[in-house]
């Protein structure tokens, strides 16, 4: 089987770009370093929401299905540095071709992953494929690969269900529990800095987690209706989500178990 890489990431502000673009000096705290680029975010948008360019990469966490089963692991914080973070992930893309899915990936996950890649210097020739390259199935990256909107090497559900429309998006957390999925747990993209701020960096690497296991099971739920699961394959396939889940000796799995059950 083509292996499947559900992906999801939490940012930070870049507080050392945010220091070097507006000339703040080093004793300035990073709370204030925030706060100084939140209140001219404000002022220019009317949103504290920064530029996916000064949006620091902490987490990306993944959920791979392929012929070696299912596998649910995180690039993180404070183990892996930003650069780090992001190599590694291209190098799985790198290693496997897979296929990509997200909710909003085109919108958010990616913009930030190539702009934070450009300032880490990071390489990510397969993901970059669109036909030219010297890869042995580099023509038909021409007509379906990871960058163009309409291919589906890299499918970002939020966008294709919307029709492309955002006015049309539906948020992941609703979905998730109208389609009787635990949802969020805990915390939301918006408390991440604040999160950060307190140290509590394994609880949103656990946030993301859940995030992309959420994503991965809609994933799951628009196989069955566009007719690439059977309703045996699917609840073998969401069967198998569970016992992945129930192996991890973790509170959050725990927790999502329990929410899912209800």
């Amino acid at each position: 089987m083509i292996p499947v890489l559900v992906f999801d990431i939490e940012t930070i502000p870049d507080i050392a770009g945010l220091r070097q673009l507006h000339e703040l000096p080093a004793s300035l705290p990073d709370a204030e370093v925030a706060e100084f680029a939140f209140q001219k975010q404000r002022a220019k948008s009317g949103s504290d929401f920064l530029p996916h360019h000064l949006q620091r990469i902490v987490v990306i966490s993944c959920v791979m299905r392929s012929d070696e089963g299912l596998k649910v692991w995180s690039l993180a914080e404070p183990k892996l540095g930003e650069a780090e973070i992001i190599q590694r992930f291209f190098a799985g893309i790198e290693k496997y071709t897979p296929q990509i899915v997200s909710w909003n990936g085109g919108g958010f996950d990616l913009p930030v992953l190539h702009y934070r890649g450009l300032i880490h210097n990071v390489a990510a020739s397969r993901y970059w494929e669109m036909g030219e390259g010297d890869y042995k199935d580099s023509r038909d990256f021409k007509w379906n690969n990871y960058i163009s909107r309409y291919h589906t090497r890299h499918l970002d559900l939020m966008d294709l269900l919307a029709l492309y429309q955002p006015r049309a998006n539906a948020p992941l957390d609703e979905l998730a529990k109208l389609m009787g999925l635990p949802g969020k747990l805990g915390m939301d993209g918006g408390a991440v800095w604040g999160a950060w701020c307190e140290g509590r960096i394994e609880e949103i690497r656990d946030y993301c987690e859940t995030d992309v296991v959420n994503t991965y099971l809609v994933y799951l739920r628009f196989q069955r209706m566009r007719g690439q699961l059977t309703a045996e394959e699917y609840d073998l396939e969401v069967a198998k989500v569970r016992d992945a889940l129930a192996k991890i000796d973790a509170a959050h799995w725990r927790e999502f178990l329990a929410a899912w059950a209800k």
